[in-house]
């Protein structure tokens, strides 16, 4: 961590020539920038956005009081696709987890080890369905990614490399069809416009008119979708 006067920042290397300043899933204050770090431009920058960290740092810690600390144990909701089913464990089952019949059905023998499974759960779903939703709008958008990722991403739902790679968080796979859609355009998007400029949002918008709705509800609800 760096700092400047009263704020605390993560600089990190970006691929882009142009700065720019985000506030992490996790509070983080994140400064991308490209090398070779001019410090004295950065430290402008964040004089210029002191209201507007602050403003979002003092937002995300309301946000993050809905934030939940799930259990495993019987009758736990854990969400999928935007609905929450809950958790029976089982002496005897054929798979490790399984959602079946409405109930996720973890085996006892796996308790031990319910955090990876679930882990593991997310990101199989992921890598079969992202996929399609990916090929869906960008061809509606006339754009092509070079390959799609789903993996841990710390606190971000989703990134765009600069060799066009699209890279997912498993937990995308907790949220509604409607966040992970645009979630989906939204990193398309980017293999277009590298920053979050009008004509960045104005692509997104073209594609889904109402992306808007699935922005705040992520804005809302996302630190909710945790295990």
């Amino acid at each position: 961590m760096r700092s400047y006067r009263d704020i605390e920042f993560k600089l990190k290397k970006s691929p882009r020539k142009t700065t720019s300043i985000y506030i992490e899933r996790d509070g983080t204050v994140s400064v991308l920038a490209p090398e070779p770090y001019d410090m004295e431009k950065i430290e402008q920058i964040l004089e210029a956005k002191r209201s507007w960290i602050y403003r979002n740092l003092a937002e995300w810690e309301d946000l993050n009081r809905t934030r939940v600390e799930r259990e495993f144990v019987n009758g736990e909701g854990f969400p999928y696709l935007g609905s929450t089913y809950c958790l029976q464990i089982v002496d005897d089952a054929k798979h490790d987890l399984l959602l079946k019949n409405g109930l996720f059905i973890l085996k006892r023998s796996a308790l031990s080890k319910a955090k990876d499974k679930f882990v593991a759960f997310y990101k199989e779903k992921g890598k079969a369905r992202l996929p399609r939703y990916v090929e869906q709008y960008a061809g509606k958008m006339g754009l092509q990614p070079t390959g799609i990722r789903v993996q841990e991403l710390k606190n971000r739902w989703a990134s765009c490399s600069a060799n066009g790679t699209l890279n997912f968080h498993w937990r995308c796979m907790m949220a509604p069809l409607t966040a992970i859609e645009y979630i989906v355009v939204h990193e398309l998007a980017h293999l277009k416009h590298p920053n979050h400029s009008l004509e960045f949002w104005h692509t997104i918008e073209k594609v889904l008119p109402d992306y808007a709705q699935a922005k705040s509800w992520l804005r809302l609800h996302g630190a909710g979708l945790e295990l």
